[in-house]
């Protein structure tokens, strides 16, 4: 069973969505449920986990709704502000609902570079464990030996790195970042969505083979129990469809065991997010 482990859906507003530039106005309308299916049984994908874009608790629920009504969205990343107060809280409240699965904060947008070593974020992340809520980590290459770090405060935490970290295949860039993720691998807690690579390359003219060093190094470090396949659609729009998007990666596992092939299409989503099947 494949299930995509990233997209997002969203009611675009150019208020709420200021991320999404003018060079970017395929994505400047609404994306939602009735858009993806198609394109998840066109590919035979047989589900998704959709992930947070907005960092409101309004959208949390909204991708709530969403998941009760629609089967094939599986479960939801949402956002809760894991430096109030009232984290544990809230938290608690939306991990009720069994469609809630984790949560996210667009660390790679916050101007501190030390954002995940900060008091107030650890004490919220350490609230997540014990309600069985995973944490997806959203940053740019500079910020993996930070979050090496970071991780290292929670060994019993489920970890996944969203797209690599954005590794710069636009100018074919490798270090640090190569040996930056290595060390991140090293803790076992932290698996990796192997997605989102298509933006990161040339929008216009990028070839498959401008991803397979990056998916190479990932397997490498990882190891096929430790990758989830994502499209990060429809923000892969930029660069390619949905169906183009996934086969690259399906051709790059083509070569491995049919278990190790499977567990990155779907079964480790599937245990990551502890996905009722």
């Amino acid at each position: 069973m494949k299930i995509d482990a990233h997209q997002h859906f969203w009611q675009y507003s150019a208020t709420t969505h200021d991320w999404i530039t003018p060079e970017m106005a395929q994505l400047q309308r609404h994306y939602l449920p009735a858009d993806l299916q198609p394109e998840l049984e066109k590919a035979g994908f047989a589900g998704c986990i959709t992930v947070q874009a907005a960092q409101t608790e309004a959208e949390t629920e909204f991708l709530l709704n969403l998941a009760a009504d629609y089967s094939f969205i599986k479960g939801v990343v949402g956002w809760v502000d894991l430096r109030a107060e009232n984290a544990a809280e809230r938290l608690a409240h939306f991990a009720r609902n069994p469609l809630f699965k984790g949560v996210r904060h667009v660390v790679q947008d916050e101007p501190d570079g030390l954002f995940l070593l900060k008091p107030n974020f650890l004490k919220g992340i350490s609230a997540l464990q014990p309600l069985g809520l995973t944490y997806d980590i959203l940053i740019y290459p500079r910020h993996l030996p930070v979050a090496a770090k970071f991780v290292a405060h929670f060994p019993e935490q489920k970890f996944v790195l969203d797209h690599l970290a954005k590794p710069v295949i636009k100018k074919a860039e490798w270090l640090p970042w190569a040996n930056d993720l290595k060390q991140l691998a090293r803790h076992e807690q932290v698996h990796a969505k192997i997605s989102g690579l298509v933006t990161e390359a040339d929008w216009h003219n990028w070839q498959p083979t401008d991803l397979r060093p990056y998916l190479e190094l990932a397997l490498e470090v990882f190891g096929p129990d430790r990758l989830l396949i994502g499209s990060d659609w429809p923000v892969c729009r930029l660069a390619a469809e949905y169906e183009a998007v996934m086969q690259v990666v399906i051709d790059f596992v083509a070569a491995l065991s049919e278990s190790e092939q499977a567990a990155i299409l779907g079964q480790n989503a599937i245990r990551f997010y502890n996905l009722a099947m």
